[in-house]
């Protein structure tokens, strides 16, 4: 598989920016939109902000979306772990403290029940891939104990994806870039990948999905500090290259045929199945925001990312979006 390259569509930037008729975060009371083509959004203002001017806290996590009730499930490295919202932004509960520090998180259904899978490197409980239900109760841990002798060792933890058949990829993106994969009980089956620059390697394997537009299901993984997207097979076999000259994708959200990434470097872009972008949404015009874990928030504007680390599309195409940041901030766009 080929790269592909974005250069064809740089005109493409100057849509890019939210537009409203007015500039951008100024009126708080109102949408932004942001988007080019057929992929235009609605920022909605405030949204997800907790009650009596409380923060959210460090967000340097994950979302994911529990299609069967709707809830928006926001980690944090916060001490109230994960926050639960409905789709207008209102709190509904926090769950699992213990799971605080989650950096990436997975959701599928499993017997009729939704489960939550969580990459936790931080917090009480670091270096630990964990499931939850829906209401924070653990359901099964794979830690260094239970993991044994990986190849690379387990530190760095960054990322995971379960398969249909229940196997659960694990990513130490801030380690040795090994790859793991274990059985849905947590028994280890095999390592693959490592540090590096070439065909199967990766410099920061940060985020990955399972990608099943192409027949048989692939491990789609964000090599950040390459600045690109690489396919695997299920058995770790290297497939290519997906896309290319990205800024630091972070992790990804495949709906239909296009996929989402959160861009650490202030942008969220939307490719094709053939890895070609088609939008990019609230691309920052300010450099020095870019990758600002520090920025304050009455310093962000609706609409502009500064550091996009997670997100998820919900079944309706719309988007949620963490920045990752010191205060904690969440971003609903509303698919027009």
């Amino acid at each position: 598989m080929k790269p592909t390259a974005l250069l064809f569509l740089v005109p493409a930037l100057a849509f890019a920016h939210p537009d409203h008729g007015k500039e951008p975060g100024k009126d708080l009371e109102e949408a932004v939109r942001t988007g080019n083509g057929a992929f235009m959004y609605e920022a909605i203002p405030h949204w997800g902000e907790l009650p009596d001017g409380k923060k959210i806290g460090p967000t340097h996590g994950g979302v994911i979306i529990d299609e069967k009730s709707g809830f928006i499930y926001v980690s944090t490295d916060a001490a109230h772990g994960i926050l639960v919202y409905q789709p207008d932004g209102k709190l509904v509960k926090s769950i699992a403290p213990e799971c605080q520090g989650f950096h990436a998180m997975a959701v599928r259904e499993e017997r009729g029940k939704t489960v939550i899978y969580g990459a936790q490197l931080g917090g009480p409980k670091a270096l630990r891939v964990c499931k939850l239900d829906t209401d924070g109760k653990e359901l099964l841990e794979i830690s260094k104990a239970t993991a044994g002798d990986v190849e690379g060792g387990w530190n760095g933890l960054t990322a995971v994806a379960v398969a249909p058949d229940g196997s659960i990829f694990c990513s130490m993106g801030y380690g040795a870039q090994f790859i793991h994969k274990f059985d849905e009980k947590g028994k280890h089956l095999k390592s693959f990948g490592g540090k590096g620059t070439g065909d199967g390697k990766t410099t920061c394997s940060h985020g990955m999905a399972i990608d099943t537009r192409y027949g048989a299901p692939r491990l789609l993984v964000c090599d950040r500090e390459s600045r690109r997207l690489v396919h695997f097979d299920l058995e770790g076999n290297w497939i290519g290259v997906h896309a290319t000259n990205l800024r630091r994708p972070c992790t990804l959200s495949i709906l239909g045929d296009v996929c989402a990434v959160a861009e650490l470097e202030a942008r969220v872009t939307i490719l094709d199945k053939n890895g070609a972008p088609v939008a990019f949404l609230g691309d920052n015009p300010n450099k020095a925001q870019w990758a600002g874990f520090g920025i304050p928030l009455d310093q962000m504007k609706t609409g502009i990312f500064t550091a996009p680390h997670g997100l998820s599309f919900d079944k309706a195409g719309n988007l949620y979006v963490q920045d990752w940041n010191a205060s904690g901030r969440v971003t609903k766009l509303k698919k027009l």
